[in-house]
């Protein structure tokens, strides 16, 4: 556990992993799963595309990171009628 000076906040970089839900067709998937078997790679299969988001964000701890982070993905990040999404995050050290 880190320690901080009166008045400053931990801060927190996340990672967020956005994918369509299993049950939701995704045209570009196919369309890069068409194109490498058009280049020869033909064991390649079940082709999903997604989105990868990086941020840093400011919490009094992780949990509340953790909140933090579920209220943005659920608002604007992800689209949870046809996405998924799933985040790791980690303290970052005082500069």
């Amino acid at each position: 556990m880190m320690l901080f000076l009166s008045g400053t906040m931990p801060t927190f970089a996340a990672q967020i992993y956005v994918t369509l839900r299993p049950s939701v067709l995704d045209p570009a998937g196919t369309a890069v799963e068409s194109g490498l078997k058009q280049l020869g790679y033909n064991g390649v299969t079940g082709v999903r595309i997604g989105k990868y988001i990086q941020l840093h964000l400011a919490a009094d701890d992780a949990a509340a990171a953790r909140q933090q982070l579920d209220r943005l993905c659920d608002q604007l990040l992800a689209n949870p009628t046809i996405e998924n999404y799933r985040f790791e995050i980690a303290e970052v050290a005082p500069q």
